[in-house]
């Protein structure tokens, strides 16, 4: 059996975190290109809220309330995508949650927990789409939604950092056990930079005050659109935006420089004079149905650097990570002078 790709229009996927940043942001983009919807979160007046719009303006989406990290729920949503509309073929695994603490004032039940969202959570999500698309006629398309933190680990969000390292080593695994296999089923794993999402206003901190995610901040729309094209194309794997994709290539070049000036800058930027959040998102729902934070959109509207990539131009591609390449260069040059 071969893997196919579908245009939207034909396809049924399925995103958890639904409710709220990129998940939201992603539901929308796609009911609008006519793709049936299995959305997923713990929120479920958000949920039905989101399917009501999206029902009334013509498309189809259906809502399961699950929490990620227990695999019977995770289960839950792919037999409703199946008894609804027959089956899926694009499985996005987007759920995700912060904690803001150093390493040594983070408590261990804390840690375990967001593991269970951001790591288990997309294991237990692959296997129920593996089990499915393995007979499903054209395969289908695994994507995970891990961090430019699984390339480039960063203090005061460590556990974070961690559990998405965790969501790439076990995605470029099971894409390598599929081609053993031949089965046709395809593995995306995208990494974005900084997005103005709600995530710091959800996040539980450990600081004593409010997190906040290292500007500068990409629009969310961004990612729902490479998820989008990874769900039509063959994308390996994508950096969102252009700054983590120069941070990935500063982080090859020059290691031990990284270290210094992460060790030192980090801390200072991910830290906010606001009072931590009276209710954030670790062990219950969040004040969801936002894309941005803040409400409001925001962010850096466009990314050549992302557009290119999940094209598959790769031409252009070249040149533009020879120019970034040499911008790196550039900068370590003016760094240690």
């Amino acid at each position: 059996m071969k893997h196919r790709y579908k245009p939207l229009n034909e396809q049924v996927m399925v995103i958890t975190g639904a409710s709220s940043g990129i998940g939201l942001a992603t539901a929308k983009r796609a009911a609008k290109r006519g793709t049936k919807l299995v959305l997923a979160s713990r929120n479920e007046e958000v949920l039905k809220q989101v399917c009501d719009e999206i029902k009334a303006e013509g498309g189809d989406a259906i809502y399961v309330v699950a929490d990620v990290g227990v695999k019977e729920q995770v289960q839950n949503i792919a037999d409703a995508a199946i008894q609804d509309f027959g089956g899926f073929d694009t499985w996005v695994n987007n759920a995700g949650v912060v904690v803001f603490a150093t390493l040594d004032n983070l408590p261990t039940e804390d840690h375990k927990r967001l593991f269970d969202t951001n790591y288990w959570g997309m294991v237990y999500g692959s296997e129920a789409a593996v089990a499915h698309m393995r007979d499903r006629p054209g395969g289908g398309t695994i994507i995970n939604v891990a961090s430019i933190n699984a390339e480039m680990p960063v203090p005061i969000l460590g556990a974070y950092s961690a559990s998405k390292a965790a969501v790439k080593a076990y995605s470029e695994v099971l894409r390598m056990e599929m081609i053993h296999e031949d089965a046709p089923i395809k593995i995306t794993v995208l990494k974005p930079s900084g997005i103005s999402t709600p995530i710091s206003d959800h996040g539980r901190s450990h600081m004593g005050h409010r997190g906040k995610v290292m500007p500068p901040l990409y629009d969310a729309e961004i990612v729902a659109t490479a998820i989008l094209a990874a769900a039509q194309r063959p994308v390996r794997n994508l950096t969102v935006g252009e700054t983590g994709r120069l941070t990935e290539i500063g982080w090859a070049v020059a290691p031990s420089l990284f270290d210094r000036v992460i060790a030192w800058a980090l801390p200072r930027a991910q830290s906010s004079d606001k009072p931590p959040v009276e209710r954030d998102n670790l062990y219950q729902p969040g004040e969801d149905g936002h894309i941005y934070l803040e409400g409001k959109r925001s962010g850096i509207p466009v990314s050549p650097y992302t557009q290119i990539r999940s094209r598959r131009l790769l031409e252009a591609g070249l040149g533009v990570g020879a120019v970034m390449l040499a911008g790196a260069l550039f900068a370590r040059r003016k760094l240690m002078r």
